[in-house]
């Protein structure tokens, strides 16, 4: 078992701030690349090579990802933060 000043312990709490970080990013990059693809292969077609063709899309399509899945990203943020503020205590013992 872990100490609470150990570095094993440290090491634990970036890895799940990392993958936390994954969980909130992932509904947001994913979408954003899908889209990216499909317009650019739209653009590689059409031999259209307008700067605002990529990225009004893009924007569109992440401001719809954030009004979809920004409840359930604030969430884990939220739980996240109020467990690292629970382990204080035992860094503090």
């Amino acid at each position: 078992m872990e100490t609470a000043a150990s570095p094993d312990y440290f090491i634990g709490v970036a890895q799940q701030a990392l993958w936390v970080l994954a969980l909130c990013s992932a509904p947001i990059l994913i979408p954003a690349l899908i889209t990216g693809l499909i317009v650019s292969m739209i653009q590689a077609a059409t031999s259209i090579n307008e700067q605002t063709l990529s990225f009004i899309p893009k924007l569109i399509v992440v401001g719809a990802c954030l009004a979809l899945f920004g409840g359930a990203i604030l969430y884990l943020i939220a739980d996240f933060t109020k467990d690292i503020f629970a382990r204080i205590p035992e860094l503090v013992h």
